[in-house]
């Protein structure tokens, strides 16, 4: 059984500065400033206006990233990510 979908907003919503392997990332609505590590950043790319669970955000991943763990580390980055504000469940 497939788990929770998540969904990132859109790319125009926020505003990214890479600095030496981190993302600085804006995130407009919410007025806050986040630092991602990878594969944070390559999460929000894959998820902006474009739901899907863990499986299919690893699938959608492999495809222009190396992705180091599987589902389970894809879910615990998602749960970072939700817990910022960066993500929601659909």
């Amino acid at each position: 059984m497939p788990g929770p979908r998540f969904v990132a907003d859109p790319p125009e919503w926020t505003r990214r500065v890479e600095m030496g392997g981190l993302t600085a990332l804006f995130h407009i609505p919410s007025g806050m400033t986040h630092l991602l590590a990878a594969p944070a950043p390559q999460i929000l790319d894959v998820i902006a206006n474009n739901p899907g669970d863990a499986a299919e955000i690893l699938s959608r991943m492999t495809v222009d990233f190396d992705v180091d763990g599987g589902e389970d580390a894809i879910l615990a980055r998602l749960a970072e990510l939700e817990a910022s504000g960066l993500v929601s469940r659909v």
